[in-house]
C-alpha cells in the first residue's frame, strides 16, 4: 500500500468513524422513542461550540472541558428535549409525522440560537478531543456499537426499550416506565451527537449551517442500517468514508473532473440520495396530520390589512426597499407548500433546491449560458426558468408515489441536500453569474410593485386550486389516502401534480428573489433554508393562502431587525411546539353556517322508510343493471352478453410471510344480489375484500368484471368501473364538509359519461345526511361518519359496492337504518357485498352468505327468498 493511500485510509476512517457514532446515535434514539432525530446535527453543533467556547475562549484544559460538554451539556439537551418536546407529543398520542415537524423544529431553533449566541461566521480553531490519529475515532464507534448491542440484548433495559418502541401503550400496562427508558434513549443518542460534533469540528469550518448539515447528510448510514442493525451501520459509515477519501486522488480531464471532485468531497450525499430513493422506506405512516396542516378560510378583513400592510413600503418607505423586496419573493416560494404539504399532504423538505433552481436557470438564461438556449430578456427568463425546472418535481414527486412520512421526508431532503452540494455549491455551475431586473423595472419600487402583481396572481391560482374538484382530490388525500384512491382518485398522477406545481411556484419565486437582490447567492437556497421555511408555513398552517405571507414577513423582517438566527429561533421554538399548539391561522376559522340537528336528534334515513328506487339511479334501471356501464378504462367495451356477469374472484390464492391468507378462492357477486362473508378473525375475509377492491394483488388467480379480467387495475381505476368501497376503520376526509366528502366521490367515481349532476344530492337524500351536509365531517358521530361514507360510495354510480363492517359503530337504529338502505339497493340492481360480524344485520338482509374460515370458502347459504317479496 503506498504512502498517499494508507493516508487516505486514515482520513477516511477518521471520518468514517464519527460517522458511524452518528448512525448509532440516530438507531438507538429511534429503538428508544420512534423519533427519526433530525436534529441530530445541531445538537452536535451545539455541543461542539460549548467545547470550543470551553476551550478557546474561557481557556478551560481539554480534558475537564470535555467531560462537561459530553457528559452534563450533550445529555442535558436529550433530556430536555424529551421532557419538553417529545414526552408530551408521546402522551398525546402523536404520529411520526408530527413528532418529525417537532424535530425540524429542534434543528431550526438549534440552528438560530447558535447563530444568535456565536454568529453566523465559521470558526477554524475548534479543539481536536482525539488528534489527528483515526484509530481511537474508530475504537470509540466499535465499542459504543458493542455496548449498546450488548445492553439491547441481554439486559432488561434493552428488553424494556423494545417493548416500549414496539407498543408504548401495552408496555406501560406491562409495568414498564415508559418515560424513562426513552429518557434514556435520548440522552444517549444527544451523548452520541456531541461526540460527533466535537470529533468532526476540527476537519470542518464550524459554523452554525455547515455542520448540522454535515451531520443530516450522515443520516444515510441509519437508513441503510434500516434503522436497526449498529454493524451494518458502523460498517457502511467506514466504507463511504475511506471510499470519500480514496476518490480526492482522481483528478481525471474534461467535464468528469469538477463532477469527480464534487462526488469525492459528498459521497455521503451520494449514499443518503440513493439510500432514501432506492432502499426500502424507514416507515409507513401516512402523509402529515392534519392538525398540523389546517388552516381557515380567511376573513375579508384580514386580507385587507394584509393588502395594506404589503403596499406600505411603497407609500412611507425610501427608494431602497432592500428588505421589502425579499417579501413577495419568497411569500411565493412558501406559496408552494401550500400545494405541496398544506393541500396535498406531502411533506416535502427539498423545496428550496427548486427556488434556487429557478434563478440559477433565471440567471443562466439571461445570460445565454443555458445549454441549447440562446439568451433571453429579463422578462422572458424567468418564465422560461419556471418551465424548465417544473418537470424536475418529478426529482421529488416520484418518490412521493410510493413513500410515505418518514420515508418521503428523508427523499425530499436528500434531493434538497444533493442539488445544493452538486448544483449551488460548484464553480462550474455558478462562477460569474449576476442577475438584471427586466427592463422597466430597475428601481426598487417599481421592481416591488411587479412582485405584488406575480403575488397577487400566484395567490389567485393556488386559492382557485384549493377551491377545485383537483383542490377537493388533494385535500382527500391529504386526509386519508386510501380512502381518497377507493373514490377514484388518481393518487399517484394526483401527488406528481401536486409536485410539479409545487416546483414551478418554488422556481417563480426563486428567481423574483435572485432578481431583486440582482445575485446568485447559494447561501439564500441551502437546505438549512428550506427546513426554516417548511417549519414556518407549518406552524402558521399550511393549508391557509395567508400563512406564505405571514411566514415571509416573520422570516425576512425579524433577520433583518434583529440579526441573522432571530427568524429560525422563533420559528424552530412555534415548531416544537407543534403537538400542542393549533397552526396559529386556524384561529381564524369563522363558524361554519348552515343547520345542525336538534340536540339529541338523528336526522332520518330516507324518512324512516325505504328509499323511492327512482331516488338512486337518475333514470330507470334497465333490465340489465349493467346494460349500461360504460367502456372500461383501457377502452374496450365490456363484453355484449357472457355467461356471467358481475365481480367474480377466481381460484385467488395470497401469502403473507408464509401463511395462506387466501386459498383458491372463487366468489361471485351477481347483480341485485346481496351478499355476505362471515367468518372468524384471520380467515381471510378482509384479504378477499382487498382484493375485489384492488388495494391487493394475489400471488395467483384472477379478478373479473363482466369477463373482462381487472385483476391488475388498481383500486381507483376499478372505483372509476363501477365498484365502489367503504373500510372496516372510518375513511371519511376529516377537514372536508359532508357535501364535499360525498362531492369527491360523485366527481372522482364511475367513467365521467355516466356522471349526473343530481347524485350528490341524491346520496345525501338517501342517507339522511340533509341537515348536516355544511359540516365538517371532523367531530360528528360514529354512526353519522358511516352514513357519509356510504353515501360517498354511492354518488359515484357504483353497480357493485364492497361494504366492510359497514355496521361496526352503530346503534340499533342506526344498523336498522343501513339495513333499509342496503336492501333497497340491492333491489334496484346492484351488487353488495358485506363484510360483517353482527349475525342479526347478516340474516336480515343477506340472499348468499359465505361462511370463510382458514383461507377458505364454504359452500354458499342461500338465505330464505321471502324477504325480497317485502321490498
Amino acid at each position: 500500500m503506498s504512502p498517499l493511500t494508507y493516508e487516505l485510509v486514515l482520513a477516511g476512517l477518521a471520518v468514517g468513524g464519527a460517522a458511524a457514532l452518528t448512525g448509532i446515535g440516530l438507531i438507538v434514539t429511534h429503538r428508544a422513542t420512534g423519533v427519526l432525530n433530525l436534529a441530530h446535527g445541531a445538537v452536535a453543533m451545539v455541543c461542539a461550540y460549548v467545547l470550543r467556547q470551553l476551550v478557546v475562549e474561557w481557556g478551560w484544559p481539554l480534558p475537564p472541558a470535555a467531560c462537561v460538554t459530553l457528559l452534563l451539556v450533550a445529555p442535558g439537551i436529550g433530556l430536555v428535549l424529551d421532557r419538553v418536546v417529545f414526552r408530551p407529543a408521546a402522551v398525546l398520542g402523536s404520529d411520526p409525522a408530527t413528532t418529525l415537524v417537532a424535530s425540524i423544529g429542534v434543528f431550526v431553533l438549534l440552528v438560530g440560537a447558535a447563530a444568535l449566541l456565536w454568529g453566523g461566521g465559521a470558526r477554524d480553531d475548534a479543539p481536536a478531543l482525539l488528534g489527528d490519529d483515526p484509530w481511537p475515532h474508530l475504537a470509540a464507534a466499535v465499542l459504543l456499537a458493542g455496548a449498546v448491542g450488548a445492553v439491547t440484548r441481554r439486559t432488561r433495559l434493552g428488553r424494556e426499550l423494545r417493548a416500549v418502541v414496539d407498543n408504548r401503550e401495552l408496555a406501560a400496562l406491562g409495568g414498564i416506565d415508559a418515560d424513562r427508558v426513552s429518557a434514556v434513549g435520548w440522552a444517549f443518542g444527544s451523548f452520541t451527537a456531541g461526540l460527533t460534533g466535537v470529533l468532526l469540528a476540527p476537519y470542518v469550518r464550524l459554523d452554525p449551517y455547515g455542520l448540522p448539515l454535515l451531520v443530516v447528510e450522515v443520516i444515510a448510514v441509519a437508513v441503510v442500517a434500516r434503522m436497526r442493525s449498529l454493524p451494518v451501520a458502523v460498517v457502511t459509515a467506514l466504507v463511504v468514508g475511506v471510499g470519500q477519501a480514496q476518490l480526492t486522488r482522481f483528478h481525471p480531464p474534461g467535464w468528469a473532473g469538477p463532477l469527480v471532485q464534487a462526488v469525492a468531497t459528498n459521497l455521503f450525499v451520494v449514499a443518503l440520495l440513493v439510500a432514501a430513493l432506492v432502499l426500502p422506506g424507514v416507515g409507513a405512516r401516512d402523509a402529515l396530520p392534519r392538525a398540523s396542516t389546517a388552516g381557515a378560510r380567511v376573513p375579508p378583513g384580514v386580507w385587507v390589512v394584509a393588502g395594506v400592510l404589503f403596499l406600505l413600503p411603497l407609500g412611507f418607505a425610501g427608494t431602497d426597499l432592500h428588505t421589502a423586496i425579499q417579501v413577495p419573493a419568497l411569500a411565493v416560494i412558501l406559496l408552494s407548500l401550500v400545494v405541496v404539504t398544506g393541500r396535498g399532504g406531502q411533506i416535502s423538505l427539498g423545496q428550496a433546491a427548486y427556488a434556487g433552481l429557478g434563478a440559477l436557470f433565471t440567471a443562466l438564461l439571461a445570460a445565454g449560458r443555458f445549454p441549447g438556449l440562446p439568451g433571453l430578456p429579463e422578462l422572458a427568463a424567468p418564465a422560461v426558468a419556471v418551465l424548465l425546472v417544473a418537470p424536475l418535481g418529478l426529482l421529488t414527486g416520484w418518490p412521493a408515489i410510493r413513500r410515505h412520512g418518514l420515508a418521503l421526508a428523508l427523499a425530499t431532503l436528500a434531493v434538497g441536500v444533493a442539488v445544493s452540494r452538486f448544483v449551488f455549491a460548484q464553480p462550474y455551475a455558478t462562477a460569474d453569474l449576476s442577475l438584471s431586473r427586466p427592463a422597466g423595472f430597475a428601481t426598487d419600487r417599481a421592481y416591488y410593485t411587479l412582485e405584488l402583481v406575480v403575488l397577487s396572481a400566484a395567490l389567485l391560482l393556488v386559492g382557485a386550486l384549493r377551491r377545485g374538484r383537483t383542490g377537493r382530490a388533494l385535500a382527500a388525500l391529504r386526509d386519508h389516502e386510501p380512502g381518497a384512491e377507493a373514490v377514484g382518485v388518481a393518487v399517484p398522477a394526483l401527488k406528481l401534480l401536486a409536485f410539479v406545481a409545487g416546483a414551478a411556484l418554488a422556481a417563480l419565486g426563486g428567481a423574483l428573489l435572485g432578481m431583486g437582490l440582482r445575485a446568485f447567492d447559494p447561501s439564500a437556497y441551502d437546505p438549512v433554508r428550506g427546513l426554516l421555511w417548511f417549519a414556518a408555513v407549518l406552524v402558521l398552517g399550511a393549508d391557509s393562502l395567508l400563512s406564505p405571507l405571514v411566514a415571509a414577513v416573520l422570516v425576512v423582517g425579524l433577520d433583518a431587525g434583529a440579526g441573522g438566527g432571530a427568524a429560525a429561533a422563533v420559528i424552530g421554538l412555534l415548531a416544537t411546539l407543534t403537538s400542542r399548539l393549533p397552526p396559529l391561522t386556524s384561529l381564524l376559522r369563522p363558524r361554519r353556517p348552515g343547520p345542525r340537528p336538534p340536540a339529541g336528534r338523528r336526522p332520518p334515513v330516507a324518512d324512516g322508510g325505504h328509499p323511492p328506487r327512482k331516488a338512486l339511479r337518475p333514470t330507470p334501471p334497465p333490465a340489465s343493471a349493467h346494460a349500461r356501464r360504460p367502456a372500461h378504462a383501457d377502452g374496450a367495451p365490456p363484453p355484449a352478453s357472457g355467461p356471467v356477469r358481475g365481480l367474480r374472484a377466481h381460484r385467488l390464492t395470497l401469502r403473507y410471510a408464509g401463511v395462506t391468507a387466501l386459498d383458491r378462492v372463487d366468489l361471485h357477486l351477481p347483480p341485485g344480489r346481496l351478499t355476505a362473508l362471515v367468518g372468524p378473525n384471520g380467515a381471510g375475509k378482509s384479504t378477499l375484500f382487498h382484493c375485489l377492491a384492488g388495494t391487493a394483488r394475489p400471488a395467483s388467480g384472477r379478478v373479473t368484471l363482466d369477463g373482462v379480467d381487472i385483476t391488475d387495475r388498481p383500486a381507483h381505476a376499478r372505483t372509476r368501473l363501477g365498484i365502489a368501497r367503504t373500510f372496516q376503520e372510518l375513511a371519511v376526509f376529516a377537514s372536508l364538509t359532508v357535501e364535499e366528502n360525498v362531492r369527491v366521490g360523485a366527481e372522482q367515481g364511475r367513467v365521467r359519461g355516466e356522471r349526473d349532476p343530481h347524485h350528490v344530492e341524491q346520496a345525501l337524500r338517501l342517507l339522511g345526511l340533509t341537515a348536516v351536509r355544511h359540516l365538517p365531517a371532523a367531530g360528528l358521530s360514529t354512526g353519522t361518519l358511516r352514513r357519509v361514507e356510504v353515501a360517498r360510495a354511492l354518488a359515484g354510480g357504483p353497480h357493485t359496492l364492497l361494504l366492510d363492517e359497514p355496521a361496526a359503530g352503530l346503534d340499533a337504529a342506526e344498523a336498522a337504518a343501513l339495513a333499509r338502505v342496503l336492501k333497497a339497493l340491492a333491489a334496484d340492481g346492484t351488487a353488495v357485498l358485506v363484510v360483517e360480524h353482527d349475525p342479526d344485520l347478516v340474516a336480515d338482509i343477506a340472499d348468499t352468505v359465505h361462511v370463510m374460515e382458514a383461507g377458505r370458502i364454504a359452500p354458499p347459504e342461500p338465505v330464505r327468498e321471502e324477504r325480497r317479496e317485502e321490498l
